[in-house]
């Protein structure tokens, strides 16, 4: 019986190329001289596409937000090469991240809340010793509460996301889709994207997983070492 590849988190090789060739790409290659703006906008989202739809075969699982990236690039392929107005990139970029946030907020409601797939999961904490130290304690309904502030903060970020997506999208993106100036824009947007949206975004995740991590210790006692998962003792155990 073959056993399923592990996946580990490549953030360099993702940034490479999700972000920086596809950009690179757009911004050099869209000319007549080189491959076209057509052409180049088929290249530059081949990769993040590929790369995507790569880790969804190979490790066999899905990922709600990998989908909706997925979706994303084809939408915004779509965009460019039926020429669309350029207005509808902006509201791509914020309706993703929108329906994220949306999705964070809805799934309170239900069972399956999306910050314990995002934060509050097997893959990161040690969440079978964290719920029995909370039960043992009687600090179970402490910790679902401010698990829910948590969420909404989570939505927050998402939020924040889509509302930058579509102002960022509008400043820069200006020019008819299908057009070597409209993908000169598309690959700016992309590099700006990162310092303005996603490593803010990033740091607002960092203060929610502390903001979980300080509340697990003060309604647990248990340490860090002990809150997070160690996949190597799984092995031994």
């Amino acid at each position: 019986m073959t056993t399923r590849p592990t996946h580990k988190p490549r953030p360099l090789i993702d940034l490479l190329v999700s972000l920086l060739l596809p950009s690179l790409i757009l911004m050099k290659l869209s000319g007549e001289a080189d491959l076209g703006a057509d052409r180049a906008l088929i290249l530059a989202l081949a990769f993040p596409f590929g790369w995507g739809a790569f880790e969804l075969i190979r490790y066999r699982k899905f990922n709600f937000i990998a989908l909706l990236g997925l979706i994303s690039i084809l939408l915004t392929g779509s965009i460019g090469l039926l020429q669309l107005d350029a207005g509808w990139l902006a509201v791509k970029e914020a309706a993703i991240p929108g329906l994220i946030g949306l999705a964070v907020l809805l799934s309170t409601r239900t069972r399956y809340p999306l910050i314990r797939t995002l934060l509050f999961n097997n893959a990161v904490l040690n969440t079978g010793l964290i719920t029995d130290r909370l039960a043992a304690s009687g600090n179970t309904r402490v910790f679902e509460e401010r698990l829910l502030k948590a969420t909404y903060w989570l939505s927050s970020t998402f939020f924040f996301s889509s509302a930058m997506n579509y102002v960022l999208a509008k400043w820069i993106v200006v020019s008819p889709a299908g057009s070597e100036a409209f993908n000169a824009e598309l690959g700016r947007m992309n590099l700006l994207s990162y310092p303005m949206i996603a490593i803010p975004s990033m740091l607002m995740l960092m203060a929610i997983f502390y903001y979980l991590w300080r509340n697990i210790q003060e309604l647990t006692g248990l340490k860090l070492e002990e809150v997070i998962h160690d996949p190597d003792k799984d092995k031994t155990a």
